[in-house]
């Protein structure tokens, strides 16, 4: 009897063992940030322009700019020009070769999420307003995965991704803007960001809250709920820009940047997490910038607002840093090469696009 239950303690160990070794992976997105700032930091021709610089040039100047471009840009995100560029990889600065693209023709969000998620680009999405997405997003494909069944959830600021994930369908929680976030209202942390939330001024409106809310929520669930599959969708960069305002869309971008190294710091510090966990980080569509004063906008309308910009970190992605002279690449193989990344497989009904073929460094058992 005592040679059973040591055998089947031994099952048991090596089970739990094998569900720690498997690969996690975090997607995250911040809503129309443009390339220009990721690779070449403040614009000083947008932050001098009185239309945009909320009456504080001076304080823009002070805080995020410099003649030198590798000094400027790391002003405005400094773990990006930092960790990332010493340990992961960076692409989208077309000044360099290295051009990244929405694939669908509308370059706003809906249809963005969608071809980020789902790795295609349908052009029946075509509106913010869409309905459920008929579409299985990778998430939802995980969620199904015995080793990550329920281990998969997904937090924006933005009310839309109830819609953009199919949240009924797809079966893992999806908390977005303004959602009363039963998954875990248990933790006092989340009761209390919660009340905040509901409490708190809403600069815009009903559909959409502050990031520091969906930072928050999404960062406590990480630490009390080990998700192996998550994502996590800011939006302020977006919402400063269309307002104009350019301070607090560097605010938004610096903030950004903060909290990705939280995030990557705090998974390279946790059992759980630490040298099996990939991030991917990019944006859902870019901005103008041919006219200046197109910055705030995106669309068909506004001939740049295509253009995107993505980065990878984790422990099978080779440290190059900034990627120079590299093929085009759009946004639907973003997800397909996390996948492979990961070692995993993403096969849903439809058809995905092919990973990046870019230098990458898989395991050998990939």
């Amino acid at each position: 009897m005592k040679k059973i239950v040591s055998i089947l303690m031994c099952l048991l160990a090596l089970k739990s063992f094998s569900q720690d070794t498997d690969q996690k992976f975090i997607i995250i997105t911040t809503d129309g940030l443009r390339w220009h700032e990721v690779f070449k930091g403040m614009d000083s021709m947008i932050a001098i322009d009185p239309r945009f610089n909320q009456d504080d040039s001076l304080e823009l100047f002070k805080k995020y700019w410099s003649s030198n471009l590798s000094q400027r840009k790391a002003l405005l995100m400094p773990f990006f020009w930092s960790t990332i560029q010493s340990q992961g990889q960076l692409y989208g600065n077309r000044n360099l070769g290295s051009k990244a693209d929405n694939a669908n023709p509308y370059w706003f969000s809906y249809p963005g999420y969608c071809e980020l998620l789902t790795a295609q680009a349908d052009t029946s999405i075509n509106s913010n307003d869409f309905p459920p997405n008929p579409y299985e997003n990778v998430l939802e494909h995980f969620n199904k995965k015995s080793n990550y069944k329920n281990r998969v959830a997904a937090f924006g600021s933005w009310n839309a991704f109830d819609r953009i994930l199919n949240e009924k369908r797809s079966g893992f929680p999806v908390i977005n803007a303004f959602d009363d976030n039963q998954i875990a209202l248990d933790q006092p942390d989340m009761k209390l960001i919660h009340q905040m939330i509901i409490n708190g001024f809403r600069p815009f409106g009903n559909s959409e809250i502050l990031d520091v809310f969906t930072h928050y929520q999404a960062f406590t669930y990480l630490k009390t709920q080990k998700p192996k599959a998550f994502y996590i969708s800011y939006g302020d960069t977006d919402e400063w820009a269309h307002h104009g305002e350019y301070k607090f869309y560097l605010e938004a971008i610096h903030q950004f940047d903060a909290w990705i190294k939280e995030i990557w710091e705090y998974v390279q510090s946790d059992p759980f997490y630490k040298d099996r966990t990939t991030l991917l980080i990019t944006t859902d569509h870019g901005r103008g910038d041919l006219k200046k004063e197109n910055w705030t906008s995106h669309g068909q309308s506004i001939p740049d607002a295509h253009e995107t910009w993505f980065a990878f970190i984790g422990p099978n992605v080779k440290p190059l840093g900034e990627m120079k002279d590299t093929q085009q690449v759009y946004q639907k193989q973003l997800v397909p090469t996390l996948i492979k990344l990961v070692g995993e497989s993403f096969k849903p009904a439809h058809t995905v696009a092919e990973p990046i073929v870019l230098p990458l460094k898989y395991n050998s058992s990939h």
